[in-house]
């Protein structure tokens, strides 16, 4: 099962094109939990399109790492629709866009020093590509286990030369959807059997380039 580019609204910023949107934030009404918490880095791994410690997912390896072999790659979607650690909303929105292309991005790289590649599963909307979940799963034992979760959007998890990058869009009020204020970048790495938060940083957006006009000076 393959993953869909779907379109949406793009917001600035690499790797940002499919975790925009404010809608979902309340209607979802999902949560994070992070068996660690991580930093910022230049993303370039996994597909163009970013928290909890834990089960299984698909693409691009990291920098480094050779590529997965076809025996590597897994279901996506069945993983995650039998992955108790996703949440029931995920599991319920997880649906077809266009026959059976599913709104995935997978990544295969090595995060947590395993003999076979970590597997990382972004899962959006159908709509406006929001990244409503984020997902590494290790294989240990001819098994995939979960152990990263993120399930705040719009969120979007990237691999980064051995490291776990998350994003998280930041809205604020009388942001419109394609264009929030800000955003988090939160870099994890594997230590001690978990994944730990390395660095983290704000950063926010113009209001002036593509975001609104300021209001007009008092005289």
């Amino acid at each position: 099962m393959r993953g869909v580019d779907t379109g949406g609204p793009r917001p600035r910023g690499a790797r940002q094109a499919v975790i925009t949107a404010g809608a979902v934030l309340t209607a979802l009404g999902l949560s994070v939990s992070a068996c660690g918490t991580g930093g910022t880095g230049a993303r370039d791994e996994g597909p163009a399109s970013g928290s909890v410690a834990g089960g299984a997912a698909t693409t691009a390896s990291p920098t480094g790492a050779a590529p997965p072999t076809s025996r590597q790659r897994v279901d996506a979607i069945s993983l995650v629709r039998t992955d108790p650690e996703v949440s029931a909303a995920v599991k319920r929105d997880l649906k077809p866009c266009v026959g059976d292309e599913y709104p995935v991005d997978v990544s295969y790289g090595n995060l947590t020093g395993g003999s076979a590649n970590d597997v990382v599963i972004n899962v959006m909307t159908c709509g406006d590509a929001v990244g409503v979940g984020s997902y590494v799963y290790r294989e240990n034992g001819g098994r995939y286990s979960n152990v990263f979760r993120a399930e705040e959007p719009p969120v979007y998890a990237e691999i980064d030369r051995g490291d776990l990058v998350v994003t998280q869009q930041v809205y604020e009020k009388g942001d419109s959807v394609a264009y929030p204020s800000g955003e988090e970048v939160i870099t994890y790495r594997w230590a001690g059997g978990h994944f730990a938060e390395q660095a983290r940083t704000r950063n926010d957006y113009s209001k002036v380039v593509g975001g609104g006009t300021p209001a007009p000076a008092e005289g």
